[in-house]
């Protein structure tokens, strides 16, 4: 694509700017997790591995060779059956195993009930989605995380002393290979 050199072509089409309360984010895994996200994040991406070409005269850096991917960090309502938040424990559990190897079994046949012909599900990552969508709640944006698995999984604070009776809230943080991008709308 050629650069435009008038500066009155290169105005921009769409001036709607992102809002941070439209998205939706989905993961096969943990369905009931899914409908009480209230924050996700879209991770940073950065270069390591920099390099540096000595001259006579300088030392002149190069571009990074290897893309490090942040986690996804993700808040949700808890049930009051500790539902949503025991998809998450289990899932956990089932990758480390801690009392027996029955746990990690567990894992294998609870992610076999659930795999599809299509759903690329294994027994310890899934497949997410993260959807944001326009002002007019129009899917813009898709982005495809790949093999995502949790790392951390917060605790909950009981307190006798909340008047305010708001609801438990968990976080979770997770890890995958990396993430691409799908445009689904430039323009609205």
């Amino acid at each position: 694509m050629a650069v435009k050199q008038n500066p009155l072509d290169r105005q921009p089409d769409n001036l709607d700017l992102a809002r941070p309360t439209q998205f939706r984010f989905s993961i096969l895994k943990i369905p009931n997790t899914e409908y009480f996200i209230t924050e996700a994040n879209l991770p940073g991406i950065a270069f390591s591995g920099d390099a540096v070409l000595n001259s006579r005269f300088t030392a002149l850096p190069m571009m990074g060779d290897t893309i490090n991917y942040e986690p996804i960090e993700l808040s949700f309502n808890v049930q009051e059956n500790l539902h949503n938040w025991r998809e998450i424990h289990n899932w956990m559990v089932g990758i480390g195993f801690p009392e027996s190897t029955k746990q990690y079994e567990d894992a294998i046949l609870d992610a076999a009930a659930t795999r599809s012909g299509a759903d690329k599900v294994s027994a310890l990552t899934s497949d997410a989605v993260l959807t944001i969508m326009t002002n007019k709640n129009n899917p813009s944006v898709r982005i495809l995380f790949k093999n995502v698995y949790p790392t951390s999984l917060s605790g909950l604070n009981f307190d006798t002393k909340d008047t305010d009776a708001t609801g438990l809230v968990a976080t979770t943080t997770m890890n995958y290979d990396y993430y691409s991008l799908e445009v689904l709308r430039d323009k609205v």
